[in-house]
Parts: C-alpha cells; sequence; structure tokens
C-alpha cells in the first residue's frame, strides 16, 4: 500500500468532480438557450447532483467497511465515465438530468471512499490532510473554470469542454489500479456497528448534521449560480468563479497553520462572518471591485466542508465511514434544494420586472440569512468549548 500515491490518487479524483460543477456553472447559459430551458429547470438540473451525491454518501458510507474502499473507487469511475458520455451526447432536459444524476452518484462515491481512507492514512493530522485533499475541490475548479473561459474564447463549444474530463479521469483510474486499501479507521480502532450507528443519533453529532446543511449551501448555492448571474454584469462570472476557488485552494493548502492555533469552533464563526460580508458586498458591486467582494466570500466558505469534517472525525471516531457519508450527503442535499429555490427567486425578480443583473445581485443578497444563522450557532459553540475547555476526542459511549 502506498499511502502517498493513495492521496495523490484521491486528489485528481476530486478534480474531476469540481470540474463537473465548474463547467456545468460555465454551460448554463448556452442549456437556457440552446434547449430553451428556465432558471428554474436549471436549478434542477444543478440540484441533482447535489442529491445524486447524498444518494451515493448515505447508501457508500456504511458500505464502505464491508464491500472495501477500492469498490467505491471502482463506482465513481463508472459513474463519471457515464456522466460525461450522457453529458456530450444530451439533446435536452431530461438527458441532461440523468447525466448530472450520474455526475452526483460518483461525485458522492469519491467522497464516500476518499475521506475515511484519508483519515486511516494520517490519523494523526487529519483535519489539516482533509483540507490538503479538500483543496482540489476549488484548484478542480480553477482548471475546469479556466479551460471553460479559453475554449469559449477559442469558439470550441460545451461538449468539447466536457470531454477534456477524460484525461483526469484515466488518471486517477490508473493511479488506483492495482493499490492495496487499508481497512477504515473505525474498524482498526474496534468499533461495533452497533457503536458506530449509535454515536450517529447522538445530539451533538445530530447538531453538526444540521450546520452541514447550511454550510454547504452558503458554499454551493452562490457559487453555482455566480457564472451565469454575473454574466450581466459587467463582469466575467466565470473568472470571479475562478477568483474565489483559487483562493479557496491556496487557502485549504496553508489550512494547517489556522486549524491548529484555533479552535474548530473558532474557524467555522469566522467563516460564516466572512461569508454573510463577502455575499452582501458582492450583491452591491460591479466590475473589479467585485473581485474584492468575493475574495471576502472565498475567505469565508474556504474552510468550511474540510474543518466541519475533521472536527467530527476528530471529536467522533466511532461514526466512522457513516458519520462522514452522512456528513457529506447532508452536504450536498441541501444545495439541491437550495439551488432551484434561488432560480425561482431569480425568475421571480426577473418576471417583477427588473432588469436580469439587479434581479441577480438581489437573489445573491437573499442568501445572506444562511452564514449568519451559522455564525450564531458557532459562536455559540465556541463559548460552551471554553467553558467545558478544549474539545477533545469523546468516547463512544459518551458522545453527545
Amino acid at each position: 500500500m502506498n499511502s502517498s500515491r493513495l492521496f495523490t490518487a484521491s486528489r485528481i479524483a476530486l478534480i474531476v468532480t469540481a470540474m463537473s460543477f465548474a463547467l456545468r456553472g460555465a454551460a448554463l447559459d448556452a442549456w437556457h438557450t440552446q434547449f430553451h430551458l428556465t432558471n428554474e429547470q436549471l436549478g434542477w438540473i444543478n440540484g441533482t447532483a447535489f442529491w445524486g451525491f447524498t444518494l451515493a454518501m448515505v447508501f457508500g458510507g456504511p458500505l464502505c467497511d464491508v464491500l472495501g474502499l477500492g469498490r467505491f473507487i471502482g463506482i465513481a469511475f463508472a459513474g463519471h465515465l457515464a456522466a460525461i458520455a450522457l453529458t456530450i451526447t444530451a439533446h435536452g432536459y431530461a438527458q441532461l438530468y440523468v447525466a448530472t444524476l450520474c455526475f452526483g452518484i460518483a461525485n458522492g462515491a469519491v467522497e464516500a471512499a476518499c475521506n475515511p481512507l484519508i483519515t486511516t492514512l494520517f490519523p494523526t493530522d487529519k483535519t489539516t490532510k482533509l483540507n490538503q485533499f479538500h483543496v482540489w475541490y476549488p484548484g478542480g475548479t480553477v482548471i475546469g473554470g479556466l479551460w471553460a473561459y479559453f475554449a469559449a474564447k477559442a469558439g470550441w463549444d460545451w461538449q468539447i469542454q466536457f470531454a477534456a474530463m477524460f484525461i483526469p479521469l484515466a488518471i486517477y483510474a490508473v493511479m488506483f489500479w492495482g493499490q492495496g486499501f487499508p481497512k477504515t479507521e473505525r474498524v482498526q480502532r474496534g468499533f461495533s456497528t452497533g457503536q458506530m450507528w449509535a454515536a450517529c443519533f447522538r445530539p451533538g453529532f445530530i447538531v453538526m448534521v444540521v450546520c452541514m446543511l447550511f454550510t454547504a449551501s452558503t458554499e454551493f448555492g452562490p457559487n453555482q449560480w455566480i457564472p451565469d448571474i454575473l454574466a450581466h454584469a459587467g463582469v466575467s462570472g466565470i473568472l470571479v468563479l475562478v477568483w474565489i476557488t483559487g483562493l479557496m485552494a491556496l487557502g485549504r493548502q496553508c489550512a494547517g497553520a489556522v486549524v491548529h492555533r484555533m479552535p474548530a469552533s473558532g474557524v467555522l464563526t469566522c467563516s460564516a462572518v466572512l461569508s454573510a460580508i463577502g455575499l452582501y458586498a458582492m450583491s452591491c458591486t460591479s466590475g473589479a471591485l467585485m473581485f474584492v467582494s468575493a475574495s471576502i466570500f472565498a475567505a469565508g466558505v474556504c474552510f468550511f466542508w474540510p474543518t466541519m469534517l475533521g472536527r467530527v472525525s476528530e471529536r467522533y471516531p466511532a461514526t466512522g465511514a457513516l458519520g462522514l457519508a452522512v456528513m457529506g450527503g447532508a452536504g450536498m442535499l441541501a444545495p439541491s434544494v437550495v439551488l432551484p429555490y434561488i432560480g425561482k427567486i431569480y425568475d421571480a425578480k426577473t418576471a417583477a420586472g427588473l432588469p436580469e443583473v439587479q434581479a441577480g445581485l438581489l437573489t445573491l443578497r437573499d442568501v445572506v440569512i444562511l452564514p449568519l444563522i451559522l455564525a450564531v450557532v458557532f459562536l455559540g459553540m465556541l463559548i460552551m468549548e471554553r467553558r467545558k475547555g478544549a474539545p477533545g476526542v469523546i468516547p463512544a459511549e459518551q458522545h453527545v
């Protein structure tokens, strides 16, 4: 078993996941025109990637210990292959919906396998390594976004842009091929299946799951709509998305300097506050100032996903692969509802007679309520933890 190779292959698999989000965001306007779709329909297409992800995570998490992590990598490869092929041959709403569902299932299989793989490979440095793994979600979005931008400038259509994903797909398949995979940390540490399920029903873990619904909606909701909304605001929406995700990648790569100096609840509180400020600022600016506002938003959402996973894995290890799967599944389930809802709000504001640019920016402003709620909850966690002392691992029988 080559830990370094498995870690690198996992990151490349995540690049495929991220490219699918970036390229789909860039293609929305073309699909709107070519297939005569409404913004709400586009929201439902986008949303299926998220609930498909949840489907794979919820069923895949508890099965990882039984079937093995390697088999879920195989499911991810098959799903990505089918999704790319279906997308580039799509001829309307139904096929795009099914293709995006395949992307969601494949992306969920990557997370279901790779998150517990990484916490098992690096048991003493989970949060840092999860942040470094998740560098390649924003990193892959940068790759996909820049590819979409320059391919469009060259006159290449969205089908060619999606076909480029066959390259990283083939690379991660070769890198995983023939490698041995460890048993998950939960199995190695001797936590029973009963303890795993019981830990996932404890109040403290459930609170983290609910928070994951909000953190993921704050990150993915705006990011999936930014290319389309800002296309009418005098700035390249896809370049703003690339800027946001590039900063997120940089922040996650340097996560060790942050997560080792501040408790997770403190990191999450600061993230929520910055996310709210950044979103509100984006709804009020245009042109070059949009990149300044986007920078604040990027600093806010940067640590959300991996820090939420790291906190659960460190404080609730008995939840094992199932706990990480539930967290990831919740994180992807929420945007599947939020995305079409944002599209519906966008349609309503446009139908009310507002210019499209104003309708889009005001729609972004409506999302600010999500990080504001999170700021209050995470601050409460921070205060409680300070009163009780530094948080540590909670034994399986004492999870709260």
